[in-house]
């Protein structure tokens, strides 16, 4: 990397979560100068501190010693009670300022240390607790991007455990999670249902997706366990092609979770306000294709918001390191 980007680096941005790290360098105003990634997630580091030094030396260890000063925060799952140093969750609802209040340090040689932004636990009355670790900062960072939401907003972050955030008043108000992403997988991978498709992935099949959505938006009253042996017996019967099986199963388990997600979003009176996708784009664009299935639209999509939030939190704090 030449030297002109390294005097204009204000903050080393990292999202590390459980199967990726990802480093942005950020100028003053927020600006990508690079950005490097690596599979070395929280999950293979085994809680072990060393493996994290190791880890960010790899992926950073020449922009560190070429900016000495140069402060460093992290969001996600480095900061898990098996990651790096548990960063213990913050109440929500939570706004910037009480998310940096507490976050915690982690010294790794030499006088550095990493700062990590702690989760988020929601604990309503009546209600199993929630929490999310990581969403927060894209929440943060979609405000960053987009300042006219914080009056009030929808944000749905589709993934393994997919999150539906309220961002109202410049706080994050609450959420709720839906574990759709890992049921796939589950049942993709180990269940009676798995056992029809093609053991490799194929071609996505929009219309058995569709159907999928169809079935959970006009049927779901039935239930998603009744609704999912359908997968089996749809291609038993031949009705659908075993290529087709993994699509529909996608389509019963988003369906239901945008069936929960879009009265979730009712009843926090968000109806009116604007909803956002954030996230992979693949992704993104299936559940904008869900949405449309039910009378409804994403008003903006975003890729990862990550870096905006964690240079939003770091400025708003006063920690960037801003050049003469």
């Amino acid at each position: 990397m030449s030297q002109a980007p390294m005097e204009s680096a204000a903050l080393l941005a990292l999202d590390w979560g459980s199967s990726g790290l990802r480093a942005f360098l950020l100028d003053g105003q927020g600006l990508t100068l690079a950005s490097r990634s690596s599979a070395m997630g929280a999950s293979v580091m085994d809680g072990r501190a060393l493996a994290y030094v190791q880890a960010l030396q790899q992926i950073a260890g020449d922009w560190l010693q070429a900016n000495p000063r140069l402060p460093l925060l992290a969001c996600g799952m480095v900061g898990a009670k098996h990651g790096w140093r548990e960063a213990p969750y913050a109440a929500c609802p939570a706004n910037e300022a009480a998310l940096a209040a507490q976050t915690v340090s982690v010294e790794f040689g030499q006088g550095r240390s990493l700062r990590i932004l702690p989760g988020l636990l929601q604990q309503a009355a009546g209600q199993p607790p929630d929490v999310m670790r990581g969403e927060e900062t894209q929440v943060f960072g979609a405000l960053q991007q987009h300042p006219q939401l914080a009056d009030a907003a929808c944000i749905v972050m589709p993934g393994t455990h997919s999150k539906w955030a309220e961002l109202r008043d410049s706080q994050l108000r609450g959420f709720a999670t839906h574990m759709t992403g890992e049921l796939f997988a589950l049942l993709r991978q180990h269940s009676v249902l798995g056992r029809l498709m093609p053991p490799v992935d194929v071609a996505s099949d929009s219309s058995a997706f569709l159907a999928g959505l169809r079935a959970a938006r006009e049927q779901g009253e039935l239930g998603l366990s009744h609704q999912l042996f359908a997968v089996r017996t749809l291609g038993l019967t031949g009705e659908l092609a075993a290529a087709a099986l993994a699509d529909y199963m996608s389509g019963l388990l988003i369906g239901h979770e945008l069936r929960a997600g879009l009265a979730w979003r009712d009843r926090r009176g968000l109806a009116q306000a604007p909803l956002l996708l954030i996230g992979e784009p693949g992704l993104c664009a299936r559940y904008a294709q869900g949405l449309r299935a039910f009378d409804c639209a994403a008003d903006l999509t975003l890729d990862n918001t990550a870096p905006a939030g964690l240079w939003r939190l770091a400025q708003s704090a006063g920690w960037l390191r801003l050049p003469p």
